[in-house]
């Protein structure tokens, strides 16, 4: 654990939440990040260190130590979501009708930001580089995507990423070994009948009752064709039938999710979910076709990586500090760069029923306690530090 790293954060935490609660009044969404990237690059030209923008949106940024050595990256995401802000008695809430930092990526970017600041004290004394990578776009998994290829990942040999957590009590830290985040991918079925008058169903083909019983059987894959150790969880979300009570359906339109840990079985369910649905189709006389798309890679965080995590954790804030929060089939697109570097990624605990901050991520109600964000600066930090400065990788 570094003092000057965590005497540092401590110094800026006001200055930390005012710039967390700057883009929380000014939330952007995806691709739009215009202002927060500004915001970024004002404080980045303060501090010194170089960077340059992406396309269109996001900055890459590099603070070279005072020795040699490899690089590490960090990652905050920047993008807002598409959610009425609720907590009307914020005295910082979002002036964007509709939209809101629901999930928490304004206070990724201003922990990252302040985690910059403290490593710049300390910048002599780094062997290596430290790359800041603020990201947009990851509600809708292809900011990280992106990044990647506009050449974030170039020359980095480990890459590090956090995630405010409503549901980890504030104060606790949870960097777990193994799956973290599972894949998250879009399903898109249509399902094809005959339509007709809803009084004359024997000249017809309902598509209404191919959907439903495709969505009724779907689950059988997940029971009964995956193993019970490997989790797997198929959503029908959304689901457009008909266009009038009394006409039978000639047309549905299906879309869903498929979440998962391991790509094997990913790729096995993906085929299933497909052979159900023409199979169903056909047993009514109706066609079926589906679209499949990948969204994000499984979230599984390196072990090395993970246990330095942990001791950093142990080290700069007490055993107690250190917490083991169970996988989420939530997605995260972090794993496009662990696709190229090996890394892990951390939930920095946030829930705190006295300040209401344990709603889920995603509702209007979502906030953060802000006293947690300290510890987020500080972890970005110090594992960048420790990571750079130790030979076991």
């Amino acid at each position: 654990m570094n003092n000057t790293i965590k005497q540092t954060i401590l110094n800026k935490e006001e200055e930390m939440i005012a710039f967390r609660r700057d883009l929380h009044m000014h939330p952007e969404l995806q691709w739009q990040e215009f202002r927060t990237t500004d915001q970024v690059a004002k404080e980045l030209d303060k501090l010194g260190i170089p960077y340059r923008r992406t396309n269109p949106t996001g900055l890459i940024a590099d603070l070279e130590g005072g020795k040699p050595g490899k690089t590490v990256a960090l990652r905050a995401d920047m993008d807002a979501l598409p959610v009425k802000e609720l907590n009307q008695d914020l005295s910082y809430k979002s002036t964007e009708d509709g939209k809101m930092h629901a999930c928490g990526h304004d206070s990724h970017t201003s922990m990252l930001l302040t985690a910059a600041k403290a490593l710049v004290e300390v910048k002599d004394e780094l062997a290596g580089t430290v790359r800041f990578i603020f990201q947009p776009s990851e509600e809708n998994a292809e900011g990280a995507k992106e990044m990647v290829a506009q050449g974030a990942m170039e020359g980095v040999d480990h890459v590090f990423g956090i995630h405010i957590w409503s549901q980890t009590p504030s104060g606790k830290i949870s960097c777990v070994v193994g799956s973290s985040f599972a894949s998250a991918d879009i399903i898109e079925i249509d399902f094809k009948g005959q339509g007709g008058h809803g009084a004359m169903p024997h000249d017809t083909i309902d598509a209404a009752i191919i959907a439903s019983s495709f969505v009724m059987n779907l689950q059988a894959i997940v029971s009964r064709e995956t193993n019970p150790l490997d989790p797997v969880v198929v959503t029908i979300g959304k689901m457009e039938v008909g266009t009038r009570f009394n006409v039978i359906a000639e047309n549905a339109h299906l879309e869903g999710t498929l979440r998962c840990f391991n790509n094997t079985t990913r790729a096995k369910v993906a085929k299933s979910i497909e052979q159900y649905a023409k199979k169903t189709a056909a047993i009514y006389g109706g066609t079926a076709e589906m679209v499949y798309k990948q969204g994000t890679q499984p979230v599984i965080n390196d072990e090395k990586s993970a246990l330095l995590v942990q001791k950093t954790i142990t080290e700069s804030f007490g055993e107690d500090a250190l917490y083991f929060e169970p996988p989420t089939t939530g997605g995260e697109d972090f794993s496009y760069f662990q696709d190229e570097a090996s890394g892990s990624f951390a939930l920095v605990g946030s829930g705190n029923p006295a300040k209401d901050t344990e709603w889920a991520h995603h509702h209007g109600r979502f906030n953060i306690d802000e006293s947690a964000m300290k510890n987020g600066a500080e972890l970005y930090a110090q594992f960048a530090y420790n990571y750079l400065n130790q030979d076991e990788f």
